[in-house]
Order: structure tokens, then C-alpha cells, then sequence
């Protein structure tokens, strides 16, 4: 796992029990090499993430002694003040496995949405594997799983508790009146928190909604932080995307605006499909929207990293809180509407989460999530829901409200059309030609028979299409056990919705498909109704929205 962490290789050993880092350095690179420790050293800590009110909670242990200063370092801290309790006092991304050398006990723990990748397993000799990748567990466990977001293991207890309980866990429906300038103010704080670096960064741009506004406000802000003194305040900005994109065009025209230093890679088809497999074996999965999604991004991170750049600030999860995909224009209530965007955030660490911190970490470049911040979170979720709705009649599109709250005549974040641009299909030369692309690999390397016999050679999570087939072949070989396909979700969905959300229109159940397109009667170019799936022109099968992950200008 070095492709993570190139900059430091720690291991300690304390009797039976094992801690090994490979290192991204991100804060403090001098000295805040891994493990860390308390003053003792009886306390030992391994971690993968950026605590970002690290500042503040060393305060609080004044009278501690810091041997470093990673942001990282308050984690042995806390735990001797506070035991296992301490973890919800942190505010960042983080995966870690600390140690209690007084009684050999130890704790694992996840953040709260599961921005950082992390896998727990058991082997038959009776011990307990951790690991932030599948390729870790899967040649020494028996049995190994997904670690939850928002939980700890406790080797005490020998079990799993949610230390993660924000009011819209439950999926009651909050009542809270929208108020613009809160929203506002809530998301430029989650974006400026993440501008705690002491090495080069950036932000990924595509021209989409969600990517500007996180490159609008890191550029507006970047001027007074250390970062700007350590490396400048010129923002950089980085997109990707097939030759003549639309959306390469929308990502220059906002680096424009912003005026940032803007740097546009292109790739070619054959390009995406040399990389599949080492696509799907660094993002660990075999869903087809995620492998799609996380191909550019891949190849866009190696790019990056190439520049010497080792940190990008990104826009994940602004659709999951806003219900910002298209298939929400059938929401039937707010109730409803509610409760699927509390179901999409608790499941964004099998898609979204897992593509952004794998597609990126897979060539040692980490990526921060501003939308997914606790804080914001807690904001944007107690809103009442009704004010999320979408109605067009009172032209209200998707995600209104973040839009509403940024548009600013006196001081504007974003040119108005692109405050406004809605989710937009690929041009035939773009979205078409990568999917077609795809489909078209996957069918000379699966044949019709394959497909009669898949439920048999894939009875969990059986592949309905030659694509999905071909990706499944490749994971495989990868990751045989069957703990490996299990940490893989399926199930029903349209236009990237959870099962439930299937109910909201009966022609649905019938167009089964994770286009944006199969949501009928919402997309200009939606699938009629009359006609199955399979029979549909591969260039509308496969056209889906953009799901505007920053910087990739293609869809997903």
C-alpha cells in the first residue's frame, strides 16, 4: 500500500500486536512521521485523515506535550483525558487504530461519512486485521467487511458502536426555515477549514455547480491563510476530460472568472479502457457507475501529482444532501425527499467517498470534501425539506437552495449561468464516445452465453449487463473471496437512487438502469416507456448525467 503514503514507511510492535503507516505528509512533513505517540509512548496511534480543529483541542491539552506537529498528534491526547469518548470532539476526515500498550486493548475508528477508506477482518487464528484497502485483509482474513462510517471497535467490548449521532440520522423530518446567508456561511467555513496545508494544492474544477462554488470561495479566501504565504495566493485548478468537452469549456470560463491558474488534461478513450483494470484494482469494486466515475479521476490524479501537488479540495456529496440528481423531480413529498437524501449521505462511503479517496490516494494525492463537513452537514440537513423541492413551476431546479445562497449581486461567487446551469447530458463526442467506449470492450470480451449463465457464476450481486460482467471478471481476479464481493453494494436503482426511491414512479421498476435518462418523464431525453432496456440505442443507454465529481468532464 506505498501508493498511499510515499513519503514515510513506520511500523511498531508491542508483543502480538502489529501498527503499520505509509505516510501522505500533508501537515508538519518534518516531524510528523508515524506511528505517534503520548509522552510515554504507552499510547500508540497510526491515522489516515487531517484533523482540522487540531489548533483548537491542542488548547484544551495545554498540559500535554506535543512531540510533534501534526494535526494528528491530539488523538493519543485525547484518548488518555477521555477514553474512548473523545472521538466525536474531532473535526476532520480520519481512519485509525490506537493502541493501549497499559493493557495490550485497542480502538479503530472511522469518520462520521466514511471519507476515508478503512476495512476490518478477523483470521482464523483469532486475530483482528485492519487495513485501509481490501488488498490488505484479503490474503490473511477469513472474514472481512467494510468498517462502518461513524463507528468504533472497541477490543474491549469486541464490538462496533456509532459514536456518529446528528439529529437527521433518525430521518425525522426537520423543520428549520431556510435561510440563505446560514447556508451560506456554513459551507465557507467548511471550505476554508480545508485550506490547513503545508505542501502544494488545488482545487478540482469541471464548470459544474458544485466544483465552482468550492473553487469561488478557496479562491476568494485563499489570500489571508498560511497556505497563501507557504505557496502563493494564486489558486490552481485542475480538469479533465475527452478533447472538445462541453464541459472543458465551462471549467475554463470559471478559471477565467476566478482567475485561477487553470490546467486542462485531456484523455483519450483508449486511454480510460488501458486503465480499467488497475481502475477497479485501486478502487476495490465492481459497480459500473463507480468504475466509470473513477477512471478520469484516476488519470487525472496521476497528472496532478506529477506537478508536485498533494492535496485537492473537491465537491462530493452536495447532490446526496440536496437532492441534486434528477430523479428526485418525482420526490412525491418532502417527507420523502427527506429521508432519500439521509439514505444516499449514510451510503455515499460505497460510491462517492470510495472513488474520491481511492482514485486520488492510488497515486499519493489526498482529496478534502467540503460538503461533507459535520458542521454543514448538520446545517443544510435540518432545513426544512420543502424548501429542497424541486418545482419548476416556480423555477425552482435542483439544488436551489445552495444556489439561492450564493447568489450575491454586490460580490458574485459565479457568473450567473453558471450559478444557474443545470445537470447537462454529454454531447455525442464526449459522454457517448467513453461509454460507447466501454460497452463496446466489454461486449468483445463477453459473449451472450456468458450472460445466460452469469446468475450461476455470479448468484450475489448477479451483472445484467456485458459491462457489468467484464468489470466482475476483472475484480475477481483481484479480490476472489467472497467477503470481498460482499462489500460491494447492488440492489435496484434509477438514475443512481437507492431501491426505495425505485417506488416514487411505477414505469421506473421497468428501466432499471443508473442512467440519468431511465429517471421517465423528468430528462428531455428520457427512455420511452414502451421499449425495454435492452433494446434501447446504446447512445441512450448509456448517457447519464454528469454527477459533477470536480474536475472529471465526463459523466458517471
Amino acid at each position: 500500500m506505498k501508493h498511499r503514503g510515499p513519503d514515510w514507511s513506520g511500523l511498531y510492535q508491542h508483543g502480538d500486536c502489529y501498527l503499520a503507516h505509509q505516510r501522505l505528509a500533508i501537515i508538519d512533513p518534518a516531524s510528523g512521521d508515524q506511528p505517534l505517540f503520548n509522552e510515554d509512548k504507552s499510547i500508540v496511534v497510526t491515522v489516515n485523515g487531517e484533523i482540522y480543529n487540531h489548533e483548537e483541542l491542542r488548547k484544551k491539552l495545554a498540559h500535554h506535550k506535543f512531540r510533534t506537529g501534526s494535526d494528528c498528534d491530539v488523538i493519543a491526547h485525547l484518548y488518555e483525558e477521555y477514553g474512548e469518548d473523545f472521538v466525536d470532539m474531532l473535526d476532520g476526515i480520519f481512519s485509525f487504530v490506537l493502541l493501549d500498550t497499559r493493557d495490550n486493548s485497542f480502538v479503530v475508528a472511522r469518520d462520521a461519512i466514511g471519507v476515508t477508506s478503512l476495512y476490518i477482518g478477523w483470521g482464523l487464528d483469532g486475530s483482528v486485521w485492519i487495513s485501509s484497502e481490501l488488498k490488505g485483509l484479503n490474503d490473511d482474513c477469513e472474514h472481512f467487511e467494510s468498517f462502518p462510517p461513524g463507528h468504533l471497535y472497541s477490543s474491549k467490548s469486541g464490538g462496533f458502536r456509532r459514536w456518529y449521532n446528528p439529529p437527521w440520522f433518525s430521518e425525522a423530518i426537520p423543520s428549520v426555515p431556510y435561510d440563505p446567508l446560514v447556508l451560506r456561511r456554513a459551507f465557507e467555513n467548511a471550505v476554508t477549514k480545508r485550506l490547513m496545508t503545508d505542501v502544494p494544492f488545488g482545487v478540482l474544477l469541471s464548470g459544474g455547480l458544485d466544483s465552482s462554488l468550492v473553487a469561488s470561495i478557496t479562491a476568494r479566501y485563499l489570500a489571508g491563510t498560511k497556505a497563501a504565504k507557504q505557496w502563493g495566493a494564486q489558486l490552481h485548478s485542475f480538469c479533465v476530460g475527452l478533447e472538445g468537452s462541453p464541459d472543458l469549456k465551462a471549467a475554463r470560463e470559471v478559471a477565467d472568472y476566478l482567475g485561477t491558474v487553470h490546467h486542462e488534461f485531456h484523455f483519450t478513450v483508449q486511454d480510460g479502457i488501458d486503465a480499467i483494470e488497475d481502475v477497479i484494482y485501486h478502487i476495490e469494486t465492481y459497480d459500473v457507475t463507480t468504475i466509470r466515475a473513477s477512471t478520469p479521476m484516476f488519470l487525472m490524479s496521476r497528472k496532478i501529482k506529477s506537478l508536485g501537488v498533494k492535496m485537492v479540495i473537491s465537491g462530493e456529496g452536495s447532490d446526496e444532501i440536496f437532492g441534486g440528481y434528477l430523479y428526485f423531480h418525482k420526490a412525491p413529498d418532502k417527507d420523502e425527499f427527506h429521508r432519500e437524501t439521509c439514505r444516499k449521505i449514510k451510503a455515499l462511503h460505497q460510491y462517492d467517498c470510495l472513488r474520491a479517496n481511492k482514485a486520488t490516494s492510488a497515486w499519493g494525492l489526498e482529496a478534502r470534501v467540503p460538503f461533507l463537513d459535520k458542521e454543514f452537514i448538520n446545517v443544510a440537513m435540518s432545513i426544512d425539506p420543502e424548501a429542497k423541492m424541486i418545482k419548476n413551476d416556480e423555477g425552482r431546479i435542483e439544488k436551489w437552495v445552495l444556489r439561492r445562497a450564493f447568489d450575491d449581486e454586490e460580490h458574485p461567487y459565479l457568473p450567473k449561468h453558471i450559478l444557474y446551469r443545470q445537470k447537462e447530458q454529454f454531447s455525442d463526442g464526449v459522454g457517448y464516445s467513453w461509454i460507447d467506449g466501454l460497452k463496446a470492450h466489454a461486449a468483445r470480451h463477453v459473449t451472450d452465453k456468458m450472460m445466460f449463465n452469469a446468475s450461476f457464476i455470479f448468484p450475489h450481486n448477479t451483472p445484467t449487463t456485458k459491462e457489468a460482467y467484464y468489470y466482475r471478471m476483472i475484480f475477481e481476479r483481484f479480490f476472489p473471496q467472497n467477503s470481498a464481493r460482499l462489500t460491494v453494494p447492488g440492489g435496484a436503482s434509477v438514475a443512481c437512487s437507492t431501491a426505495k426511491a425505485v417506488e416514487w414512479d411505477a414505469a421506473w421498476k421497468n428501466n432499471l438502469d443508473p442512467s440519468g435518462r431511465a429517471a421517465l418523464g423528468v430528462h428531455l431525453s428520457a427512455y420511452d416507456a414502451e421499449t425495454p432496456l435492452s433494446n434501447k440505442p446504446s447512445k441512450v443507454i448509456d448517457s447519464i448525467p454528469r454527477m459533477d465529481f470536480p474536475g472529471v468532464a465526463i459523466q458517471s
